[in-house]
């Protein structure tokens, strides 16, 4: 009976034990689970720590690379310019340093990609710009990089350094390419720039559609060829061989231009080279945008339509011209924001205020359906002839060099990027064939533009444009950064991709051989070399035939501009130019004394100042401005006008505009203010511009 009871306790013992065993298992597993997935959400927390952690490495590395791309090609230049190398331009030099680093990231390094965890198939209908995937419960934003082929899928999982150093094509456009366009405006030589802008104007608008279509035809024909033989792996249709035309029509002499102005090159031909590849590019990009809008109704998008036409040159000139406009209206805003304020005063604030609407520009173009190129192209050349006239001193010499700085950098970026694209970038089409025909409709267009045009401006041109002249521009029609960012804009289909390769060869062909051989060419042509501009031109205005073909050359289209700013525009939004009160009907007193009453407001508190300048409280000076008479003596400043002046400016004046450009004499109160520079004409000229 003893050892019953005992097993029994045994028994309840034990079971009793085995229940609260599993009774704690149960409890354990329950709090096992409801801690997962806390520890997985932290786990994966600390795996997305240290993905981004990684990525913020390599983008700096990524950086850091062009960065000392930038410093060898400066190190570079410092070297050729101390021996005075000039068989190769600091652009085709960053390039040929892009290429080298190109050649090592895709063949030397070697940075696998994680595709552990990849889903290498998700049927879709389309390719939506931004994709939302669904991993249990957490939702994952992933945006479009763009389409690759089939049999290159290997290679972009193979290498994860390649695609890092692939920018995105609105880089170029928004960032890099505004301070090269202003730069180009802002830094134009307006007197050379006039002398001959009617031969300017037809080299760019007319020369530029004319290259355009003869490289579409020659191009269409060329694919035309190679679907017969077989060589043409996708669609490529006649607007796409327009489209072509037009990027490779875009010039861009910077390496000739820096051998120009490095052995001072005859003016002329400086001016007409710098002139066109200033407007060719802004009509190129518009040219571009046109026809890429082509759009004949119908289901076949391909076919010739008048009506689809008319409506693509409208786009062009809408365009255009509403770029223009908002360019030029963008600078006169800064002209009368920089006049009718006290900005001056702190010139870090005046500086940054210039820098930022001139930047803007183009961001309000894009933004408004225009052309950026356009709009901060005319933006520089805008407030160069405006804005540049109220800056202070130290305002002027810091948006100089600010752009030049940013030009320089922008330039080299974009060449050292070239050459690193041609081994980085994984969609490339490269024909034999195509590129053959490209080389050929590049040389062809070049020469229906500028020979047959040459000839009918020699026409009506005193100062005729010689046969070596022609030739050297048709040598120097380089092609470079505005081609480069048109072409890489878009490269989804099989015809951009092989327009993309085909454009960088171009660009390199040109740059290297065509840039590098100027001299030689030169040479071989027997331009003068070795001519100061401006001791040139005051040698040409001193003599009187020279002087009366210099007139009558810029009168036919200059005249009339120059009158109208010459008496209404520069004293409105500078603080230079003739008195309104002498230039408006005498009916529009009150509007003259209000737009002047600023400066003159400042004059006063200026007065009051303790400089250096000159200030003359005695006696009385007598200065002749054109018709305009201005006498000062201790109760300040009177003026007096001829019967003839508000009917415009005379022969000299205009001549003296476009010798000595904004060079002024500065009358404030009975306060003269001399400006002094290098370049100013001696004070013995008899002619003097006065600011009021």
């Amino acid at each position: 009976m003893g050892s019953k009871l005992t097993v029994n306790s045994a028994w309840r013992a034990t079971r009793t034990l085995w229940l609260l065993v599993l009774v704690s298992l149960s409890v354990c597993v329950c709090v096992c689970r409801a801690s997962s997935p806390q520890e997985d959400s932290a786990m994966e927390n600390i795996v997305t720590e240290k993905k981004a952690e990684e990525s913020h490495r390599q983008d700096s590395a990524d950086l850091l690379i062009f960065i000392m791309l930038l410093t060898l090609t400066i190190l570079t230049i410092w070297l050729f310019k101390h021996r005075r190398f000039r068989f190769l331009h600091e652009t085709g030099l960053a390039m040929i340093y892009g290429l080298l680093v190109g050649v090592v990231l895709r063949y030397g390094i070697h940075v696998p990609r994680d595709i552990s965890n990849v889903t290498m198939s998700c049927h879709v209908n389309a390719s939506p710009a931004t994709l939302l995937v669904n991993v249990s419960g957490k939702f994952y934003e992933y945006t479009l990089k763009g389409e690759i082929s089939a049999n290159e899928v290997n290679e972009v999982q193979d290498n994860e350094m390649l695609r890092k150093v692939t920018f995105d094509p609105e880089v170029f456009f928004n960032i890099l390419l505004p301070p090269i366009i202003f730069h180009a405006g802002y830094s134009l030589k307006r007197r050379h720039f006039f002398r001959n802008m009617g031969s300017i104007l037809a080299y760019a608008f007319l020369g530029t559609v004319i290259s355009c279509f003869v490289i579409g035809l020659l191009m269409y024909g060329c694919v035309t060829l190679m679907k017969k033989v077989g060589q043409l792996g996708g669609d490529f249709f006649f607007t796409d061989c327009l489209f072509f035309g037009a990027i490779v029509s875009a010039t861009d002499p910077v390496t000739v231009l820096a051998i120009f102005n490095e052995l001072q090159v005859d003016v002329d031909l400086y001016a007409l080279l710098f002139g066109e590849s200033v407007l060719n590019d802004a009509v190129a990009v518009v040219l571009s945008s046109s026809i890429v809008a082509y759009q004949p109704e119908g289901d076949n998008s391909h076919i010739f339509e008048v009506m689809a036409m008319l409506k693509s040159f409208g786009i062009f000139l809408g365009v255009f011209s509403g770029s223009f406009a908002l360019g030029v209206a963008t600078g006169v805003v800064t002209a009368l924001v920089t006049k009718f304020t006290k900005l001056r005063d702190f010139q870090l604030l005046e500086t940054a205020l210039f820098f930022l609407m001139s930047w803007s520009t183009f961001l309000l173009a894009e933004a408004c359906g225009f052309t950026g190129v356009v709009a901060v192209l005319f933006c520089g050349i805008t407030q160069a002839h405006y804005t540049f006239n109220n800056l202070s001193p130290e305002s002027q010499d810091r948006t100089k060099q600010l752009f030049e700085l940013l030009n320089f950098l922008a330039e080299n970026f974009i060449f050292s990027y070239m050459g690193l694209t041609l081994f980085t970038f994984q969609s490339h089409v490269f024909n034999p064939m195509f590129i053959v025909g490209a080389f050929l409709a590049v040389f062809l267009g070049r020469a229906a533009n500028i020979y047959p045009l040459s000839f009918l401006l020699n026409l009506g041109r005193r100062n005729k444009i010689r046969s070596n002249f022609q030739h050297m521009m048709m040598f120097a029609g380089l092609r470079g950064a505005m081609t480069f960012a048109l072409s890489i804009r878009d490269t989804a289909t099989y015809a951009r991709q092989m327009m993309f390769s085909t454009t960088l060869l171009v660009v390199f062909f040109t740059v290297w051989i065509c840039g590098g051989g100027t001299t030689q060419m030169l040479s071989c042509q027997r331009i003068r070399v070795g001519v100061d501009s401006d001791q040139d031109n005051s040698m040409s205005i001193a003599e009187g035939s020279e002087r009366r073909s210099t007139k009558q050359e810029s009168a036919w289209l200059f005249r009339i501009w120059y009158n109208f700013d010459h008496n209404y525009l520069k004293p409105i939004l500078t603080h230079s130019g003739p008195p309104l009160t002498a230039t408006l009907p005498p009916c529009c007193g009150p509007l003259a004394r209000f737009l002047t009453s600023p400066q003159a407001f400042e004059n006063e508190c200026q007065l009051k100042d303790d400089d250096s300048d000159l200030i003359l409280t005695d006696g009385d000076i007598s200065l002749t401005y054109g018709d305009i008479t201005v006498s000062t003596d201790a109760s300040g400043a009177h003026t007096s006008g001829g019967p003839g002046f508000a009917g415009g400016a005379n022969s000299e004046d205009l001549d003296r505009e476009l010798t000595y450009g904004d060079h002024e004499l500065v009358m404030r109160g009975t306060r003269l203010v001399l400006p002094m520079d290098d370049s100013e004409p001696p004070f013995t000229d008899p002619h003097h511009r006065l600011r009021m």
